[in-house]
């Protein structure tokens, strides 16, 4: 799949038509990088002229096509089956024999059985995979979903939005903090630039980014990642030809199974052995039986024997097929594919085929915010500058010009977001929707943000970061000063002022009296949950002598004032948070604002209840494990929260026993999203970084989608068990009735063959469409969740399974010995055999079509029959069933074994196949208890406590330190994992260092708190090796690169 991707956006032919080729353009970033060559060809103007491109204008609009797999490669991998290549040998040889006269009573006729065999065993195989196609035809389409993601770019002068695959060579694109390159590139411009470059290099210090004759690394590699800064790059390598496309078409791919695929292969795989166990005990009965019977009535062994004993061992294969459950494994991917599928349409993007499991698992939902507890429709709606104002237009027009201006300046210079079409087709801003809200907040005073951005000279940029929770510019105002602007979290930027601007547009010292003012504000406007906004300013004689790039000038600002932004709480939030706890599931929100915003909003969306607590991140890092594990049950919000409180927050509750689902939209978020049971990034507003480490992409970052996908994870397990009740009531009866009927009447199964083979495709891919597809109810999300380590087979299941398997077996056995004498009291002619085992065929197939419709339901439910019309699926499966039933019982003739029915026999039969729906209702009716769920804990813990030491008293080892808030986000930016010398599990990368596959050797703990520290030890969804180095252990080679993550595994290639 990764191949065909790649394959998909290759180089156009640039050898004639172009100054440069394909070899030419890999010198910039192989190993080491060429920036020489650069130069030679004329700088980064020359190689867009070489290239028939603009580094201001870019390239004209052009897109590109993906193709799909045949179902050809499918269907030769369903004839690969080896039970299925002995029937049709045996098939074969039954053929071979029935038609010649020396062993067959009747070569005309005598071929149709093995005829029938293969024709069945060909409509098996055509069925399945076409089933089997369509699932594959859904994952791809998924696959391309996901894998695609928008990209700022230009082109013919303007900037727009495109797809990666729809990148080429001479492309200029928008680089921004926290992007994952699709291309190698060439540095046109930007600020700030650095980009992590461990997996190529295998350096672990950020590389700094800029033009060559300045000394910096001006070559861009596609695969790495913009740590911080933003800027332009001209792209001169795509697809299979860049450095990171080389590397994946170096790798082979091979799937991987999700959890509950590996158990019910693990269960079918005993179920195999069994009907193995039962057809080569039935052959070691039936054919000395056969001989030594031959032998005590004096009968000679004939020519014709060697065809009785092919029938014996096609009747022995037959019960193999039947009993081997190939609909298990089936049954799982279509319920995947076809909730994955609905999930996506409900704005669920599913990246990882194994959380579509462990969301109906899911027992707590450590949520963001901004987006998806919000609408994320930022609009400033007050604000303080030199006075409060509620009404922003009449504030516009009263603000004096001169500090209007200012404030024009400041908003539209210090943001990264720019007007333009949007992907719905509308013009607006596009970018962080706070700075989307204050340029249209500085629109308001007739500013135009173009018009200030080509005026005013960036000199230096300081992005924003969670850790610093702010951003300045410095630009150049004129000839003799430079202006620096800064904004961000109100009470920060506020301490870093000594004077402000007051109604009358003077600055004026900011004395205590009127800083209390602007902190009442500030709390004010976060009562009424609103998120603020500081800003400053501060001009520099351009010969001050300060260094501008080693830090911001951030000290004895002039405070600008406050706006409070309002981001209205989503309508359907407050129902689906009731929704989640009715469910089990416990709601917490993490988020960055402060304390009093976080809990005005918690309440309104109900998350924090009576008895719940509110806590500060600094607060919560520095908690001992004990205090932690005491405090954690209640605790319901965490604000000021770092990306590191969250992921010592997960990381806590998964060593308690919790399966945590946790959604982000930052880079920093990227870590606790990976260490998550099932990570949830935002597809609106979500960096590059935080997509490529989640599970499921949120399309609409609405947390009323994140219940729709707990509600779909947990109908896809029970449309499993569903299957799994149904499947196994019929291998039971199945196997039986054919192994028993083969003994008793000498070596004939009462079942043929074509019959089970019939019975086969009834239960495993019929089965398997009708019960895979059963819609969601809200009844799912009445009940708790289920436990990791449940049984897939409940007591309740193994009931209604024996208590059919019995039903079943004691009608057919009647019907086997005394049926031919029960039918004659209904017809006015003698029943035969063949007319018998007719009889016994079809009440067979409908018993199990009736207790198809009993296996809808699952525990106690009483009515199977409720919903029913809302799976049309279903409806069209079982009147399709019985179709083909009334054809092969009617017109099969000796092709089927089977003889006509009359009117009163069919009747007959389907009211005994009936008698499974009240049997299957008292069945239900008897109470039995089921064990309680239990949480099991980990055996080794990923948040790891190790109590610090008080150097001032060595005997204490337990002293919590609370540190303000300022402080602990200054240690937090060293600590990053993003921005860590020593980290290597950076989302998606490739190579860096290599990590054991187990638990005892994993990568150095990060530091998160006060004496805590993560380890990823037991979720470890991606391993990352060095790709370039030598790898010893081929066992173990797994690998994970940037793209495709919903690539199940990539293996290196054998050394050898």
């Amino acid at each position: 799949m990764v191949a065909q991707q790649l394959e998909s956006i290759q180089l156009d032919s640039i050898e004639d038509e172009f100054k440069f080729d394909i070899q030419t353009l890999g010198q910039f970033v192989d190993v080491p990088k060429n920036p020489a060559l650069l130069e030679e060809i004329g700088g980064v103007q020359g190689l867009a002229a070489g290239l028939k491109s603009s580094t201001t204008q870019g390239l004209p609009n052009e897109y590109n096509s993906t193709e799909a797999n045949r179902i050809r490669i499918i269907i030769l991998d369903a004839l690969k089956d080896h039970i299925l290549i002995l029937l049709i040998i045996a098939a074969v040889i039954s053929i071979v024999l029935g038609a010649i006269p020396y062993t067959s009573d009747d070569p005309e006729t005598g071929w149709i059985d093995g005829v029938a065999i293969l024709v069945a065993v060909i409509i098996v195989v055509v069925v399945t995979s076409t089933n089997d196609f369509k699932n594959q035809a859904r994952f791809r389409e998924l696959n391309e979903k996901t894998s695609d993601k928008q990209i700022k770019a230009i082109r013919s002068g303007e900037q727009c939005q495109i797809s990666i695959f729809d990148v080429r060579v001479g492309d200029v694109l928008l680089l921004d903090t926290g992007d994952i390159l699709c291309a190698d590139g060439v540095f046109i411009e930007g600020h700030s630039i650095t980009c992590d470059e461990s997996s190529i290099t295998g350096e672990s210090d950020p590389i700094k980014k800029g033009h060559y004759t300045e000394g910096f690394d001006p070559m861009f590699i596609s695969g790495s990642m913009v740590l911080e800064g933003f800027g332009r790059i001209m792209v001169t390598a795509v697809g299979t030809n860049s450095f990171n496309g080389k590397t994946m078409m170096s790798l082979r791919v091979e799937s991987e199974d999700t959890p509950l695929q590996e158990k019910l292969g693990k269960l079918a795989a005993n179920i195999g052995k069994f009907g193995l166990s039962a057809a080569v005990l039935l052959l070691l009965i039936i054919i000395p039986k056969y001989f030594i019977e031959k032998k005590v009535n004096g009968e000679p062994i004939s020519s014709k024997a060697g065809g009785e004993i092919t029938n014996m061992v096609i009747g022995a294969i037959t019960i193999i097929v039947v009993a081997v459950p190939e609909g298990l494994p089936l049954a799982v991917t279509m319920a995947l594919a076809y909730g994955m599928m609905k999930m996506f349409k409900e704005n669920n993007l599913v990246r990882h085929l194994a959380s579509c499991e462990t969301m109906g698992s899911a027992t707590t939902i450590c949520s963001d915010k901004t987006g998806t507890l919000t609408q994320n429709v930022m609009t400033v709606v007050t604000g303080y500058i030199g006075t409060l104002f509620k009404d922003c237009q009449q504030f516009a027009s009263t603000l004096p010009k001169d500090i209007a201006a200012i404030l024009c300046d400041g908003i539209a210079i210090n943001s990264n977001a720019y007007e333009g079409v949007s992907t719905k087709g509308k013009i607006e801003f596009i970018g962080s929707k706070t700075e989307c809200a204050m340029l249209n907040f500085g629109k308001l005073f007739g500013s135009d943000y173009q018009e200030a951005r080509r005026r005013l000279e960036i000199v230096e940029l300081y992005p924003f970061s969670s850790a610093r929770k702010r951003m300045g510019v410095l630009v150049k105002q004129d000839s003799s000063s430079y202006r620096f602007f800064q904004k961000g979290a109100s009470e920060i930027v506020l301490g870093q002022c000594d004077r402000y601007i007051d109604q009358n547009g003077q600055v004026q010292r900011l004395t205590p009296e009127v800083k209390a003012i602007f902190d009442q504000t500030i709390i004010d406007f976060a009562t009424d949950a609103l998120r603020t906004i500081g800003m400053a300013y501060r001009d520099y004689p351009i010969d001050c002598g300060l260094d501008f790039k080693k830090e911001a000038p951030e000290s004895n600002l002039i405070f600008i004032g406050v706006v409070g932004i309002k981001d209205p709480l989503r309508p359907e939030v407050p129902d689906a948070v009731i929704q989640c706890q009715r469910a089990g599931i416990t709601v917490r929100m993490v988020t960055g604002d402060n304390i009093i915003t976080a809990q005005n909003i918690a309440k309104n969306c109900g998350i924090l209840t009576e008895g719940g607590l509110c806590m500060e991140g600094p607060k919560f890092r520095n908690l001992s494990k004990e205090e932690m594990d005491a405090i954690l049950p209640k605790l319901q919000v965490l604000a000021r929260s770092s990306p590191t409180d969250k992921q010592l927050l997960v990381g806590r509750l998964k060593d308690l026993g919790e399966v945590v689902a946790v959604t982000g939209d930052g880079t920093n978020d990227g870590p606790a999203l990976k260490l998550a049971n099932v990570g949830f990034s935002m597809g609106i507003s979500g960096t590059e970084v935080a997509i490529a480490a989640s599970d499921v992409v949120l399309l609409d970052d609405n947390f009323a989608s994140i219940v729709r996908a707990v509600l779909w994870g947990r109908n896809i397990y029970d449309a499993i068990c569903k299957f799994l009740q149904f499947q196994l009531t019929v291998n039971v009866v199945a196997v039986t009735i054919a192994f028993v009927g083969a003994i008793s009447g000498g070596g004939h199964s009462p079942l043929t063959a074509v019959q089970l083979l019939w019975v086969n495709l009834i239960m495993d891919t019929l089965a398997a469409l009708a019960l895979a597809t059963e819609p969601p109810t809200q009844e799912l999300l009445d009940r708790p969740p289920n436990g990791k380590d449940a049984p897939l087979i409940t007591r309740s299941m193994w009931k209604n399974i024996l208590g059919q398997s019995v039903l079943q077996l004691i009608i057919l056995f009647v019907l086997l010995y005394k049926g031919d004498v029960i039918y004659e009291n209904f017809v006015d002619f003698k029943i035969q055999q063949t007319h018998q085992y007719t009889i016994l065929f079809n009440t067979f197939v409908f018993l199990q079509l009736f207790n198809e419709i009993n296996s809808r339901v699952l525990g106690a439910k009483v009515n199977p029959f409720k919903g029913i019309l809302n799976n049309p699926i279903f409806l069209v499966v079982l009147v399709a069933t019985v179709i083909i039933q009334v054809i092969f019982v009617t017109f099969g003739g000796k092709a089927t074994s089977t003889e006509p029915l009359v009117i009163q026999e069919w009747v007959a039969c389907i009211v005994t196949g009936s008698v499974a729906l009240p049997w299957g209702l008292m069945l239900r009716m008897i109470p039995i208890s089921e064990p309680p769920i239990k949480r099991s804990k980990p055996s080794k813990e990923e948040a790891i406590y190790t109590p610090p030491i008080d150097n001032s008293n060595p005997h204490s080892t337990n002293q919590i330190s609370i540190t303000t808030s300022n402080e602990s986000n200054h240690n937090n930016s060293d600590d990053s994992p993003l921005v860590s010398k020593d980290n290597t599990d950076i989302p998606m990368q490739v190579g860096s260092s290599t990590v054991s596959p187990t638990n005892q050797s994993t990568d150095r703990p990060v530091p998160v708190g006060r004496g805590w520290q993560i380890v990823r030890q037991t979720h470890q969804k991606l391993r990352v090796i060095n790709a370039f180095k030598s790898y010893e252990t081929p066992g173990d080679a797994l690998v994970d690169v940037v793209r495709g993550p919903t690539r199940p595994s990539l293996y290196l290639p054998s050394s050898n």
